[in-house]
């Protein structure tokens, strides 16, 4: 009975959450989404990517990283030197170690896609 319940203590100190979302279409943040969409180019498909951008806390006090959306999508397509992202997925996860007390946590925003790159 006392190693489930010491268990059971340790499961509670570790918690977690995730959410999940889907987008048609994402560009670079460096890019004018408005001018894509408005004059349509050709593009060449790179493959599947993914990208993620983390940022921690120490005792909730200490923050450091960038869990930005747009960080994630940067590094996914810094990787191929993609323009943009097709059939995006995104989940952001965030999780606590001792919650109670935030002793450290972190949170992570991660994106899945399909590269392409705009043709001249």
């Amino acid at each position: 009975m006392r190693k489930v319940i010491c268990l059971a203590a340790a499961l509670m100190m570790l918690a977690g959450c995730t959410s999940v979302g889907s987008l048609g279409m994402v560009t670079k943040s460096t890019a004018d989404p408005s001018t894509v969409l408005k004059t349509p180019k050709p593009y060449k498909e790179l493959g599947a990517v993914e990208g993620e951008a983390c940022r921690f806390f120490l005792l909730a006090v200490a923050p450091w990283g960038d869990a930005t959306f747009s960080t994630a999508v940067d590094q996914a397509l810094g990787k191929v030197g993609g323009d943009a992202l097709l059939n995006v997925t995104v989940s952001n996860s965030l999780y606590g170690f001792v919650p109670i007390y935030n002793f450290f946590s972190y949170t992570c925003t991660n994106v899945r896609g399909i590269a392409i790159r705009f043709e001249k």
